[in-house]
């Protein structure tokens, strides 16, 4: 019997955030798998989901995913991280991989999923939606995100002036994510078109390293990857 293989999103980073399905997964699960940095400190769902397990608790898989945009390099590696989950769950052990926020908005998981059913379609995949990001610095910074009729995007934030903004002058609520490699090129924008005031910049929402910055010290600073910035007009 094969394992089923869980996606299971484990909220924006305090553990409190996590659902009851996702940790009765967890609970039950033989193997925990989780994006695994090549070097240096833990990744952010491992140190989420080690609130509840101590990694002797589980078998922990530490899956390495090349920040690469080779092709080549990228098939390769996501071949190795789909052969070495297969393995467990031909073992007859239920997998779960854990993501920050929820497994379907702009996850790793997406496309260990879409690699597993290319080369074992017959592997049953199940999602556990969590707490995206999104959500979570919405409620930190008390901003409602919509309301009636209000037209909210969430763009991942990128080097390009005129799409980025298109896309503030058209809806009525951005939440741009992952901006700390274009923060002053979305500043620059705000300022055009007098919306600077309406912008909310936060690091890591709702986690014990959380940072909801003051715009003045924005400009020029190293902004971690885990910030976003929310333009509600």
């Amino acid at each position: 019997m094969l394992g089923t293989l869980y996606g299971v999103g484990v909220g924006p980073g305090d553990p409190e955030l996590i659902t009851i399905k996702a940790f009765r997964r967890l609970k039950e699960a033989a193997v925990i798998a989780y994006p695994k940095k090549q070097k240096g400190s833990k990744s952010y769902a491992q140190k989420i989901v080690e609130a509840y397990f101590q990694p002797n608790e589980k078998e922990m898989l530490g899956l390495v995913f090349p920040m690469t945009k080779d092709r080549k390099t990228l098939e390769a590696k996501w071949d190795e991280t789909v052969n070495r989950v297969y393995e467990k769950l031909q073992e007859g052990k239920d997998v779960v991989f854990v993501t920050e926020g929820d497994p379907f908005l702009y996850s790793t998981f997406i496309h260990m999923m879409r690699r597993m059913n290319e080369q074992h379609p017959e592997v049953v995949i199940e999602v556990v939606p969590g707490v995206s990001s999104v959500n979570g610095a919405a409620a930190r910074l008390g901003l409602p995100l919509a309301d009636g009729d209000e037209h909210i995007a969430i763009v991942p934030a990128r080097d390009d002036y005129e799409t980025m903004k298109k896309v503030i002058q058209e809806n009525d609520c951005v939440i741009f994510l992952k901006v700390a490699k274009v923060i002053d090129l979305i500043m620059k924008i705000l300022r055009e078109l007098d919306l600077l005031h309406k912008a909310s910049v936060i690091t890591k929402a709702t986690s014990d390293e959380e940072i909801i910055w003051k715009l003045e010290d924005i400009e020029g600073a190293e902004l971690e990857y885990l910030t976003l910035m929310v333009v509600r007009k």
